[in-house]
């Protein structure tokens, strides 16, 4: 099933959602409104906010404090992405350029702090207190997990549960807050309050597993960016350390060279090495098995519509091509 199929239902809160970011967005400062403008309308799949809208499904109607709420998860991750491209001196996401290539380093990252802090704005006029202890306590655990990542460009000798462990806090993070938020709105009782936490942890770390493995494999029109990105970043992702430690001793060294010295000159090289291992087999299974997890953490749930589709997302996590 489609990603836009599975979303269908909540079309229409979408729509919603896509008028409090616009509105949200709104700034005399000149520039901010051109680097906003284009981030609106440059795509992206819209998911940790529609998490936001699905999970509030299982309990009840989306309410509008659910729509605020999906805009300030998409903001968190907005601003993440505009300091990410900084750190990472990306040039394409989403298949288009980025800000930082458009309008420089400063203007990504000073708009990237305006994004954070209208969303917490934002976040404080739902005046929820639990609402605003989970986004706390995301974005300063997404900034760990930045943090952790920055340490680990080009070494070569991180263990899987290193790698793990900057997924979880990097990516997993955001989609276990917005799980969370969806539930706790409806008043959801502790017990699926932490079956939602628990399915959005695993289905990002689904997410992330298969975005490493679609930097490898991937089209770079589908997945919207160049195809070999972490390696010339000198990423250490998990289908590379798995193939330098599984692989023969010529294509570890390889691999070993690329996360050490980052680059583009030998990308192919290091892909084609990587696709003779069983690297990305492995890591897919461990895909499949975050996205199981993910099932089972709502197996109680009563079933119906709602539950379907986060099953269904599940499913496509891993299954997808962009």
């Amino acid at each position: 099933m489609s990603l836009k199929q599975i979303q269908s239902s909540i079309a229409q809160d979408m729509r919603a959602v896509d008028e409090v970011i616009r509105s949200a967005l709104y700034s005399d400062v000149v520039l901010i409104k051109q680097v906003a403008e284009y981030i609106i309308n440059s795509g992206g799949k819209r998911l940790r906010p529609a998490l936001v809208l699905m999970s509030a499904e299982l309990f009840g109607p989306v309410q509008p404090a659910h729509h605020q709420l999906a805009a300030v998860v998409e903001f968190i991750h907005t601003a993440t992405l505009l300091h990410d491209d900084v750190v990472d001196e990306s040039s394409l996401r989403r298949g288009q350029a980025t800000a930082n290539s458009l309008f420089g380093n400063a203007a990504s990252v000073l708009v990237g702090d305006f994004v954070y802090s209208r969303a917490f704005q934002m976040m404080v006029r739902v005046d929820n207190m639990r609402v605003m202890e989970i986004l706390a306590e995301a974005t300063n655990v997404i900034a760990e997990g930045e943090v952790l990542q920055l340490l680990n460009v080009h070494d070569a000798d991180i263990s899987e549960q290193d790698y793990l462990q900057v997924i979880h806090f990097k990516t997993a993070k955001l989609f276990e807050a917005a799980t969370r938020l969806g539930a706790v709105i409806c008043q959801a009782n502790e017990a699926d309050e932490k079956a939602l936490s628990l399915y959005g942890m695993h289905l990002g770390t689904a997410f992330q597993l298969i975005d490493d493995v679609l930097d490898l494999t991937g089209d770079a029109q589908a997945i919207g960016k160049n195809l070999g990105d972490d390696i010339a970043e000198g990423k250490p992702t998990l289908p590379l350390l798995y193939a330098m430690r599984h692989g023969t001793k010529q294509q570890a060294e390889l691999i070993r060279t690329a996360i050490e010295h980052g680059g583009e000159h030998n990308i192919q090289n290091v892909i084609d090495a990587v696709q003779q291992t069983d690297a990305l087999k492995h890591v897919r299974e461990l895909a499949q098995q975050e996205a199981d997890l993910a099932c089972q953490a709502i197996a109680h749930l009563a079933d119906g519509p709602a539950k379907q589709r986060l099953i269904d997302l599940a499913e496509f996590s891993v299954e997808r091509d962009f």
